[in-house]
């Protein structure tokens, strides 16, 4: 970038006096670098977006020795950094003990422990982590591993790469609350597609809808700032003008065509999460319906009469009115993903239109819904199919039961259970993805099914649904669409019949269209 653009630049409050002064950090750190410090000193909440490999990191780690070094009074606080490996933690750490030896001779040397957090069951887990401590009572701790509680925590906690880590969004709640204490957030990452958490991240603090500041350093900014003359101080690199282009060309020529996102800053599209927020809601339609059934707590003890009245009550009022506005000449499928306590148990109406796209005209989910009465509304649901096809099933843990349930009550033939693993995602994945993107089929406008489809990521080349939950949600709806897809796409038999000869139509063969009854298994 251009030194008069620089100029041009607003300018934020000035640094810490520790990086003011003539002999200090401005002849350390490079404009960029202290560039990302003047701003988490005044913003409670920064995203850097930058080029790959120009320091940063290096940078942030002066923030976090000057941070947890400085008396409480001074502005000081715990500072806790978030990669997402060991390798990442050792590095920072060991930045950051070369930052204390030259700012805070007192700090401790680094220790080695193990971060104790509690988990989803309410059991401890320990997470591999390094420590330094310093005079003023705080210290610095960097995780091998990414924490969701943060549990008894309060500073300045730092994410870096975090466009790379699989549940960025979680982490975000559990770290954003210690802002209400004083504490500070910095989201800094290289983009990893359009749809990344990070890249949203970034849109919604420059479009105002979350407060914070962006910062951005291209590779470009970064050489206009003096990146090849520190490199070329450090490695004894050729220092001349000649040098350098060489030098920016061989590094571009390398990353081919990554370049924009690894070097510009520009999130490339098609990565990051699985399904396009913008392509979700271009597939959903107002006029279709979603009906949500939560039983109250200790719903389980009631007498069997009470839930079934209480069931009942629900199904007439929001189900059976989106069951009678189904077209009856359309084939009919189901796709349900099973929860009881914990997820959610959701099933999937789905019709095969004439041009071959598929209508979702109703998603039922239940929240805390004994399996007794999830049979009640898999059975109210199946019998007023005019057309079933057939159903797929979770059967992945306690889903089993209900699945053999359907299988007896509906046919054996009719009802798959299914059991859940990479492989099924490989493989209907891509169909829900493809359905989507072409905008063959139409959904609820909701945004909870909007959450959970763009919870499906693509994690080593595999559609998948991370373990994380948002809000008691773990991509309930997205499951259970691949199953209602893997249902209706499916195979499935035709039926002829000769009907009994009665005058003028004597002999002539009728064809009955593929498809059977809900209850006799033919029509």
């Amino acid at each position: 970038m251009p030194a008069a653009a620089l100029a041009d630049r607003p300018q934020r409050q000035a640094l810490p006096p520790e990086l003011a002064g003539e002999e200090a950090l401005p002849d350390v750190l490079l404009p960029y670098q202290a560039e990302l410090l003047a701003a988490t000193a005044v913003s409670p909440l920064t995203v850097c977006e930058k080029s790959r490999r120009i320091g940063m990191t290096w940078g942030v780690g002066a923030d976090a020795v000057l941070t947890a070094g400085a008396a409480r009074s001074a502005g000081g606080m715990d500072v806790l950094y978030i990669g997402y490996n060991l390798d990442m933690a050792r590095e920072f750490i060991d930045v950051c003990a070369m930052w204390a030896r030259a700012f805070v001779p007192a700090a401790g040397d680094v220790q080695e422990f193990l971060f104790t957090e509690q988990g989803e069951d309410g059991a401890d887990r320990f997470i591999q982590a390094f420590r330094i401590a310093f005079a003023s009572g705080f210290e610095i701790v960097a995780l091998t591993s990414k924490p969701r509680s943060l549990r008894g925590r309060q500073g300045y906690v730092i994410f870096d790469e975090a466009a790379f880590h699989d549940e960025l969004g979680e982490m975000l709640k559990a770290a954003l609350p210690l802002l209400m204490w004083g504490g500070k957030v910095l989201v800094i990452s290289t983009h990893d597609g359009q749809d990344n958490p990070f890249n949203e991240l970034v849109q919604e603090v420059r479009s105002g809808k979350r407060a914070g500041e962006v910062v951005r350093v291209t590779f470009d900014d970064a050489i206009a700032q003096g990146l090849y003359e520190r490199i070329a101080l450090v490695k004894g690199l050729d220092p001349t003008s000649e040098a350098r282009q060489k030098w920016i060309a061989t590094v571009r020529n390398a990353m081919g065509d990554a370049a924009g996102e690894e070097l510009d800053c520009i999130p490339r599209a098609g990565s990051g999460t699985y399904l396009s927020g913008a392509a979700i809601e271009a597939c959903m339609q107002s006029d279709f319906t979603i009906a949500r059934l939560t039983c109250p707590d200790g719903f389980e003890l009631r007498p069997m009469a009470e839930r079934t009245a209480y069931v009942a009550a629900f199904l007439e009022r929001d189900v059976a009115p989106a069951l009678e506005r189904l077209d009856p000449a359309r084939l009919t499928a189901l796709g349900e993903d099973f929860g009881r306590s914990v997820d959610l148990s959701v099933i999937a109406v789905g019709q095969e239109m004439a041009d071959l796209s598929v209508a979702v005209p109703l998603l039922v989910e239940m929240a805390n819904t004994p399996i007794e009465q999830q049979k009640q509304v898999v059975r109210f649901i199946a019998e007023r199919l005019a057309r079933f096809l057939g159903a797929h099933f979770d059967a992945t843990g306690n889903g089993l039961a209900l699945a053999e349930w359907a299988q007896e009550e509906f046919g054996h033939d009719r009802i798959e259970p299914v059991k859940i693993t990479q492989a099924w995602y490989l493989e209907h994945g891509p169909l829900l993805k493809g359905h989507i993107e072409d905008q063959t089929i139409g959904l609820p406008r909701d945004s909870e099914i909007k959450s959970d489809l763009r919870a499906v990521r693509l994690i080593n080349g595999v559609p998948s649904i991370p373990n994380a939950r948002d809000g008691g949600r773990h991509g309930d709806a997205a499951v259970a669409l691949m199953m209602l897809l893997a249902a209706l796409k499916g195979e499935f038999e035709a039926y002829d019949y000769r009907p009994v000869k009665r005058g003028a139509q004597a002999g002539r063969p009728i064809r009955i269209t593929a498809g059977f009854s809900a209850r006799d298994g033919v029509w």
